[in-house]
């Protein structure tokens, strides 16, 4: 039960056993006073003043009551503590994966959009080899923490950036032979393009 229905109920009760107090006090100390004659009638009376006269008001009353008790609550109550986010270091070296690895996700989708066939099978091969070379990529990023490298030109890092360009390079050549195999998606017309790419896979992180 909240604070403010428990006070509006104790309002409530204080005010109609105070106002009934005063009644029954007044009903039988007053000399020749007519409530006397007729005990129920005077019950009555007594009842209903207590209700109008010390119920109601005692309610309102409560239900003020319990309104800033409720306020200062909620006021003294701690705000939630959230766990602090971990700040992780600036890390050059993820930097640089997650180029690659963003441009081997852009190479995957756009070979989702060819149209079925057995070149863009050929073409899914060939997307899937350039994720397997995220493996080398990560090698040497993994190669440049344990030297402890932090210069940008350190032969490692000049590396992984070169990594990084080519995995662009190639980005933007699989999208030019996507968008030429929805034009001519046979293995014959598309084959050059094909072969052109597959070679230059192994250059990707050398």
């Amino acid at each position: 039960m909240g604070v403010v229905v428990r006070s509006v109920l104790w309002g409530s009760g204080i005010g109609f056993v105070l106002m009934g107090g005063f009644m029954t006090i007044g009903a039988t100390a007053a000399p020749g006073n007519t409530y006397n004659d007729s005990v129920p009638l005077t019950v009555v009376v007594i009842i209903i003043s207590g209700v109008l006269l010390g119920g109601i008001p005692g309610s309102l009353i409560g239900l003020v009551v319990g309104l800033i008790r409720r306020s200062i609550k909620r006021s003294s109550q701690p705000a939630p503590a959230f766990p602090m986010v971990p700040q992780h270091p600036y890390d050059m070296w993820s930097e640089q994966v997650e180029r690659c690895a963003e441009s081997a996700r852009r190479v995957n989708a756009a070979v989702q959009t060819v149209p079925a066939s057995a070149a863009k099978d050929w073409l899914q091969r060939i997307s899937e080899q350039l994720t397997k070379e995220l493996d080398d990529v990560r090698g040497i990023a993994q190669l440049g923490r344990a030297l402890g490298a932090v210069d940008s030109q350190h032969p490692v890092y000049q590396r992984l950036l070169k990594a990084a360009h080519d995995f662009k390079q190639f980005e933007n050549q699989v999208g030019r032979v996507a968008l030429q195999m929805f034009d001519h998606p046979e293995l014959d017309e598309a084959r050059t393009h094909l072969e052109l790419l597959e070679k230059q896979l192994p250059q990707l992180s050398a």
